[in-house]
């Protein structure tokens, strides 16, 4: 493995442009293809087997005017002088649940003086209000119009509150992995010394985040991948992007600083630090897939696409990032001379992590 692994970075290294202009046509055929695809099914969150499954399977066959899957809100409503049951007030009650009946994606809207649901003083009451789809599929409109009513049906005499799962926007975006890469970067600066240097791991990262997402996107519909599994595959395509580039990078400069030439040192990088990366990253891969175990779809689908993403990060480890090595070419190199000798008369000196492992060994 080590051996193949040398020649495949001194391959890449050799033929660098042609390694970096495969995974850009690779990254702009993918963009292509992503762009026709058709759009992702809806996320399938059942659970076979389990018995939170049978009771909404059970619920499904008995009430299935319940939508128990469904999204939903409880709609409160309290007489700030009098009683729910007033003649005005229940009125304006009535027309507020009418106008919630219309609303998008609304599949029910139960009646609180229908249902019982009033409090025994009289001055608190509440509307279920049940959607056709889950909380993750429904749409903005459906949530603003839902407040829209809510806010109308509010007056000095009667507060009106909604609460539940269809109320809250879910939470979208990429601002965790946005803050995890400005630390990255920081640490991999300081850790350099160089912006080139920690630059370069973030940008394989990132390459191999965005083959795999629009990849996703392209498998989404012959593979029934839900609308959510691309959350997964981002969040740990990052983490082992970076983790896997920074190895090569940080071997191959130390290469550099043992006098080895350019094309010898991404070899001896890839062949020990990339043997390193392709034994966690299968490791990686296996528990992902290990996912589809639990026999739930969702859980097998977002293992299957986050272990596809740490292949491409394993690949670009090995092919890429030499490559790109090779057309930074010096400037990617070791430490300045008089930091190499500052730093090698620190060496002298056992280092705390040295002296930890010596007294480990002296007393297993």
């Amino acid at each position: 493995m080590a051996t193949l692994l040398s020649r495949l970075g001194r391959f890449s290294f050799r033929r660098r442009r042609l390694v970096a202009l495969l995974w850009l046509a690779l990254l702009v055929g993918a963009a292509v293809l992503a762009g026709r695809a058709p759009a992702a099914p809806p996320n399938d969150f059942s659970m076979p087997g389990t018995e939170a499954q049978q009771a909404y399977d059970l619920l499904e066959q008995s009430f299935p005017e319940l939508n128990a899957d469904g999204a939903a809100a409880r709609v409160v409503f309290r007489a700030e002088d009098g009683k729910v049951t007033d003649a005005a007030t229940r009125g304006a009650i009535e027309d507020t649940v009418r106008a919630l009946g219309d609303g998008p994606q609304v599949v029910r809207v139960t009646d609180p003086f229908a249902t019982r649901s009033v409090s025994e003083d009289g001055t608190t009451a509440y509307a279920q209000v049940s959607y056709a789809v889950s909380a993750a599929e429904l749409e903005e409109d459906s949530r603003t119009a839902l407040q829209e009513t809510v806010e109308r049906a509010a007056s000095p005499e009667l507060s009106v509150e909604a609460g539940g799962n269809a109320v809250s926007a879910m939470p979208g975006g990429h601002s965790s992995e946005a803050v995890g890469l400005a630390v990255a970067a920081v640490v991999l600066v300081v850790t350099f010394g160089s912006l080139l240097a920690a630059g370069l791991p973030l940008l394989t990262a990132l390459l191999g985040v965005g083959v795999g997402a629009l990849a996703i996107k392209v498998l989404a519909a012959p593979l029934g991948l839900g609308a959510t599994t691309t959350s997964l595959a981002v969040m740990i395509g990052l983490a082992v992007g970076i983790d896997y580039a920074l190895f090569v990078v940080s071997r191959y400069r130390a290469e550099l600083a043992r006098g080895r030439d350019g094309t010898q040192a991404a070899g001896h990088a890839v062949g020990t630090a990339g043997s390193a990366v392709v034994f966690a990253g299968l490791t990686v891969v296996i528990a992902l897939a290990g996912l589809s175990v639990v026999g739930i779809p969702m859980l097998t689908q977002m293992g299957l696409a986050a272990a596809g993403t740490v292949v491409l990060a394993v690949l670009i480890a090995v092919t890429l990032v030499p490559a790109l090595l090779g057309l930074c070419g010096r400037r990617i190199g070791p430490a300045r001379p008089r930091r190499r000798e500052r730093r090698a008369d620190r060496a002298a000196r056992p280092s705390m992590g040295v002296r930890w492992a010596r007294f480990v060994v002296r007393r297993p």
